[in-house]
């Protein structure tokens, strides 16, 4: 088996497990804007905790699909063209919830930021119950036939896998999030995340260990099991860290989670890309669904040069705006008055994504 499609979809694995990590823990803000966030001041603590970073956090998610156009074709079309419906659904949540992270300081209105503050909500829930659920029947499969076309009507794919792997991400986001607003936050905030991650952890990250064991059972090997080990011990340890106050190896020990029981159903599923669930012989693979040898090898160079780019910059941005956050750092929202030279049209705005890496008041 020649080596280069392997690399890629090693790859591709691990571009899949960085965006789970890091908008995992922003599409579970989103979603915390209506379901923890008491009040205007603590929703636009939360939007700021993930303000100078959730657009970038999104690159993950466009180089992982652009990476299977380029690696994988035959991967990458039958498996989007199969979740036509739900992917659209997926590009539309991700456009609302990026309207609503620009548009919601606009005007100072409580019905105006009511509208964004759903947007935004729904439009994270929408976002990662839909990419878990790609996923998910990416490891388990699709009624493909030996053209790779998909056979059943459009909702063909809507089944149990699809709806565990959409829990999955959605609890692991909630759960994420809770970790990362308790290491970001300050004061009262903090501490009902901590509360929520240890209460609620289990019942979260419950559909991502059912769907990591479930395809163990079909396709693992023993390293499969050995990994599936590693993300219940990391969970156990990020409740304990959490337990005692410790939230920065909480989130850690939560992201080896990700990394463990994602690595687990890759490697599990590994080497089929997108199985058929009608026959196996129809299993697209890494050697039937890859490109040439030849693109991969350029591929290889261009990602050897731009990944530590940007996982330079990524880190370097992390690190800037590391500090914590209170409700005291962000000021009242108020309308700006005329500037001096031009007319005023009664345009309201108020202060969004103010960040401190010092600690003063922003």
């Amino acid at each position: 088996m020649d080596f280069l499609p392997t690399l890629w979809f090693i790859l591709i694995a691990v571009l899949w497990i960085g965006y789970l990590f890091l908008e995992g823990f922003d599409l579970g803000v989103g979603i915390l804007m209506k379901t923890f966030a008491r009040g205007e001041k603590e929703r636009r603590v939360l939007l700021n905790t993930v303000g100078p970073v959730w657009d970038g956090n999104e690159v993950w998610l466009l180089t992982a699909g652009g990476a299977t156009f380029a690696a994988f074709p035959f991967w990458y079309a039958s498996l989007f063209s199969a979740l036509y419906i739900p992917l659209v659904f997926v590009l539309i949540a991700l456009i609302f919830r990026a309207v609503a992270f620009e548009y919601r300081g606009k005007v100072h209105s409580d019905m105006w930021r009511t509208v964004w503050d759903w947007a935004i909500a729904l439009g994270s829930f929408v976002a990662a119950f839909g990419i878990g659920a790609m996923l998910a029947l990416t490891t388990t499969g699709l009624p493909l036939n030996a053209n790779g076309d998909r056979v059943g009507g459009p909702f063909a794919w809507f089944t149990w896998y699809a709806v565990i792997g959409g829990l999955a991400v959605v609890g692991f986001a909630i759960i994420h999030a809770a970790a990362f607003v308790a290491l970001k936050t300050d004061g009262d905030i903090r501490h009902r995340a901590r509360r929520l991650v240890g209460r609620w952890m289990p019942v979260g990250l419950a559909p991502m260990a059912v769907w990591a064991i479930a395809v163990a059972l079909e396709n693992g090997k023993w390293f499969s099991w050995l990994l599936i080990a590693v993300a219940v011990a990391c969970a156990v340890a990020s409740w304990m860290a959490n337990k005692a106050g410790r939230e920065g190896l909480s989130f850690l020990a939560m992201g080896g989670f990700l990394l463990a029981g994602a690595t687990a159903i890759f490697s599990a599923a590994y080497p089929v890309v997108l199985p058929s669930t009608l026959d196996p012989l129809w299993n697209l693979t890494v050697e039937n669904a890859s490109s040439s040898s030849y693109t991969l090898g350029l591929m290889s160079i261009v990602a050897a040069v731009g990944v530590p780019l940007v996982l330079a910059y990524q880190a370097w941005t992390y690190w800037i705006f590391r500090k914590r956050i209170t409700v005291a750092h962000l000021p009242e929202p108020h309308e700006f008055g005329p500037a001096v030279g031009y007319v005023s049209v009664g345009s309201t705005s108020e202060p969004h994504f103010e960040h401190t890496t010092t600690g003063g008041d922003s």
